[in-house]
């Protein structure tokens, strides 16, 4: 089936959404050897696209982040405990008079609200207390976290660090989508005109540098989150902090009367930053090398009898499949990242490594190590990497009908 004419697509979507339906990202041969009318044809095909100011770029991808980060908290939480106990994080509280785990309880609480599972009956009273072995209160899987968390913490502490996750998920896509779609312009655009072979290659350099940009940019945020939806709170009654909170307590061993000591102490809030460099930039470049492609061909089945649903059915089922790949891919460095963010060692955590951290796992774990969470990690980032750029493609759209008919 030939694909559609560039002319039979909307103008609103993205230039990588518009190029070349009949196989390439690049510009054929005979594009690249054609006469100088042949790059104002393109331009006038992408020129709604890159016309878009950042604002309203940045707008699009905030929107995207903000619905994105409250639909999959529960599996980021899922994936970060789940990394976190492997690193030997406890989750049961310790009573040393007994010398075992317990489980305070209050006047009025039965056995079965501090229990495990409704099936648990591995538990023994002692006087006002009740008592689990550790395996009580060690996660087995996603499911199992799940059930656990809404058991002993509540249901509201599914989307645990949430704040931080919007605090962090605004700003990071909103820097970081813009960025990718006015860098793949320009490369696409110098490429296209200098080096066509080179063409297929900008979404992955587009996709990495934006990613450094805001991995960098907001790292302390991210250090906040995963510190937040690591840590369990034992004692009734008391609120965990807050990303503020975590993020003074982060800082506060460094705190020193020198000003000096105290500016250099700051880079402690970028800790893991080298780790989820390693992580995300890796991500980005399989995830939109994935997705380009499959959403051309997935946009080319679609042709000009496309609507806005199969638009946006085309965009998300792409993202779902390249995110997911991408997580699967890249799960190793999002266990040394989540390690290297829960050192509460300031000495250490300022020494750690990427590489002594992987190697650590490797040690401790194994390949089972390397991949601890990849189920709710994978499960988080396809549906999230979906919801992100289907929804910022519909935003553009309707941004640009509104620009055009204003």
């Amino acid at each position: 089936m030939v694909g559609p004419s560039r002319h039979s697509l909307p103008q609103w979507l993205s230039a990588a959404s518009r190029v070349d339906f009949d196989g390439a990202a690049n510009v054929s041969r005979s594009d690249a050897s054609a006469s100088p009318s042949s790059p104002p044809h393109r331009r006038s095909s992408s020129s709604s696209d890159s016309d878009m100011g950042f604002g309203e770029r940045a707008l699009s991808a905030a929107g995207a982040a903000f619905l994105s980060a409250i639909l999959v908290n529960p599996l980021d939480v899922a994936k970060t405990r789940l990394q976190a106990q492997a690193a030997g994080v406890p989750y049961y509280p310790s009573q040393p008079q007994y010398g075992r785990p317990m489980a305070s309880l209050c006047p009025n609480t039965i056995l079965s609200d501090i229990r495990c599972s409704p099936s648990c009956a591995c538990g023994g009273m002692f006087g006002t207390e009740a008592a689990y072995p550790p395996d009580s209160f060690q996660y087995k899987g996603t499911l199992d976290v799940f059930c656990k968390v809404v058991r002993q913490e509540g249901f509201a502490r599914l989307w645990r660090g949430t704040n931080a996750g919007l605090a962090l998920a605004v700003p990071t896509v909103g820097i970081y989508l813009p960025c990718y779609d006015m860098f793949r312009n320009w490369i696409e655009e110098f490429t296209s005109c200098n080096a066509p072979n080179l063409t297929p290659y900008a979404p992955l350099v587009a996709g990495s540098l934006a990613r450094s940009l805001a991995c960098i940019t907001c790292s302390p945020i991210e250090l906040a989150r995963t510190r937040m939806q690591a840590y369990k709170e034992f004692q009734n009654g008391v609120k965990p902090p807050g990303m503020w909170k975590t993020l003074l307590g982060v800082l506060s061993p460094h705190r020193s009367t020198s000003n000096h000591q105290n500016l250099q102490s700051y880079r402690i809030l970028w800790t893991g930053v080298g780790a989820q460099l390693a992580r995300d930039v890796p991500f980005s470049a399989i995830c939109w090398s994935t997705l380009e492609p499959t959403r051309r061909r997935l946009l080319a089945l679609v042709g000009e009898e496309g609507n806005a649903a199969s638009i946006l059915g085309a965009n998300f089922s792409a993202g779902f499949a390249a995110g997911s790949l991408a997580a699967a891919a890249t799960c190793p460095l999002d266990v040394a990242k989540t390690r290297r963010q829960i050192e509460k060692d300031p000495a250490r955590a300022l020494k750690m490594t990427t590489r002594q951290t992987l190697v650590e796992v490797w040690r401790d774990g194994g390949l089972k190590g390397l991949f601890t969470g990849v189920g709710p990690r994978v499960g988080r980032a396809g549906p999230s990497v979906g919801i992100v750029v289907s929804f910022y493609e519909v935003v553009k759209y309707v941004l640009h009908q509104r620009q055009r008919n204003s």
